[in-house]
């Protein structure tokens, strides 16, 4: 490894520019009609946790927890009025390995779907910091024939969190998932052998390492327009979200062999100690949190970042770090007067969040937000990501929804599609009430009666 010099960390650091005159893009009349409207069922409204919906050719599939938090699969064609669902067998951890298909009151314990080449369902979920709780179907495109694996490999195996599966470019099914804990985990990957109905480690070492000291909250690994495959994260100390720091990236042609942003290889696992990788050496309470980021590639496939941190002032804004030919070139482009202050164990409330980070058929970027004073928003950028300006957006979705329980503290969740419609202009989203995060300590009664999950089919104007 070769790291590069410090003082390249270090070009340009500007302030918001907005010239005499900023532009305003009116996109208001671009807005989404719901087209179809699926109930789904009764679902837990204590507290919010991931749900999943994959869209795969012809058919759609589910994963949630229901009314008495137990998981719940189902399919339909997309030509279908409703979902075929299935409740699966309950499991305790005291009973099951450690294992369960029971929600208890952690919002990290989300559920996740995704399919191999020949159409086989595989789930994992409800697990943080537990034995990997892993399904298969005995059925290609039947997902009421789940099947429980107690082990995938093998190996450290028994404490993950956030497990994802993904497809490559050649359509193999992966895994990943951190194994071991906040503050001291490892990314692990595994890949699916469809002949052997077997998994295996894709890398020798874990994707990051933390070395005892810290673990990676990483992305995951996104096929972006070079044809290569794009990471980043934010390495943390301690379960304190606070003791976040170091924004970092690599990116890979097959996912086994890892460049940095420079083009040079890397030996593998990622550490803190290839200074190669870092994007911004944010310190620890810095005013990063975890995956506080979002990226995409200029016109000459060149990385680029959108991210929050503490400004000069102290206050939370948003930066970006474009990829030049002499190292990082950063520019703050807010000038809010507000700092979210946060720290502290378990699941908390966001107070900012990036939206999106994409080009616009104009030639412009934007990047969309919410902010807990600002509310939401859109940054113009231009292709030196200099703020520019605003766009003017229709309220998001999500907001267009009335809460329709009456429990107090209740609000509407969202999900989205982690496959792709085919039908051009069209998304599918999930919507359900919850009442707000908890740090994952359990609430004292009274709780709020089950909520209904919809699924929505949105088609965007022309």
């Amino acid at each position: 490894m070769n790291p590069i010099p410090i003082s390249l960390f270090l070009i340009l650091i500007s302030l918001p520019c907005f010239g005499q005159n900023p532009l305003v893009i009116d996109d208001t009349h671009k807005t989404e009609t719901i087209v179809e409207t699926i109930p789904i069922d009764s679902v837990w409204a204590g507290h919010p946790v991931g749900f999943s919906l994959l869209t795969h050719k012809n058919r759609q599939y589910i994963a949630y927890y229901n009314a008495d938090r137990n998981m719940v699969v189902g399919q339909r064609n997309l030509s279908d009025p409703e979902f075929d669902l299935h409740v699966m067998p309950t499991t305790s951890r005291e009973t099951h390995g450690g294992t369960s298909t029971v929600l208890g009151w952690d919002s990290h314990n989300s559920v996740t779907l995704g399919i191999d080449k020949e159409g086989f369902i595989h789930l994992s979920g409800n697990m943080h910091v537990h034995p990997i709780t892993y399904f298969r179907s005995t059925k290609p495109n039947d997902i009421s024939t789940l099947q429980q694996h107690m082990e995938m490999v093998g190996e450290n195996e028994k404490r993950a969190t956030y497990p994802h599966f993904m497809n490559t470019k050649e359509g193999e099914l992966l895994f990943h998932y951190r194994d071991g804990g906040s503050g001291n985990g490892n990314e692990i990957y595994n890949i699916y052998n469809c002949a052997t109905k077997e998994w295996t480690r894709l890398l020798d070492t874990p994707l990051t390492d933390g070395q005892g000291d810290m673990n990676a909250y990483q992305s995951q690994p996104t096929l972006l327009k070079d044809g290569w495959y794009h990471v980043y994260w934010v390495w943390r100390d301690t379960p304190d979200c606070s003791t976040n720091h170091d924004l970092s990236y690599m990116k890979s042609p097959d996912l086994k062999n890892w460049y940095n942003a420079f083009g040079e290889q890397i030996a593998m696992p990622a550490t803190l100690d290839n200074k190669s990788l870092i994007v911004d050496p944010i310190p620890v309470k810095g005013g990063i949190i975890n995956l506080a980021a979002r990226m995409l590639l200029d016109e000459n496939n060149l990385p680029v970042f959108a991210y929050h941190k503490y400004g000069p002032e102290g206050n939370l804004q948003f930066y970006t770090a474009q990829l030049k030919a002499n190292g990082w070139n950063y520019r703050q482009i807010t000038d809010w007067d507000y700092r979210w202050e946060f720290s502290g164990n378990g699941s908390i409330n966001s107070e900012v969040r990036i939206k999106d980070f994409k080009k616009r058929a104009d030639g412009y970027y934007e990047l969309g937000y919410w902010h807990i004073k600002q509310g939401h928003g859109t940054i113009l950028l231009n292709d030196n990501f200099e703020n520019v300006g605003k766009v003017l957006k229709p309220a998001p979705f999500d907001e267009q929804l009335e809460v329709a329980g009456t429990f107090p503290g209740l609000e509407v969740r969202t999900g989205g599609d982690i496959g792709k419609a085919a039908e051009k202009g069209v998304r599918y989203v999930l919507k359900w009430e919850t009442l707000n995060r908890n740090r994952d300590r359990p609430r004292e009664k009274p709780w709020p009666a089950p909520s209904q999950l919809y699924l929505y089919k949105l088609k965007q104007s022309d």
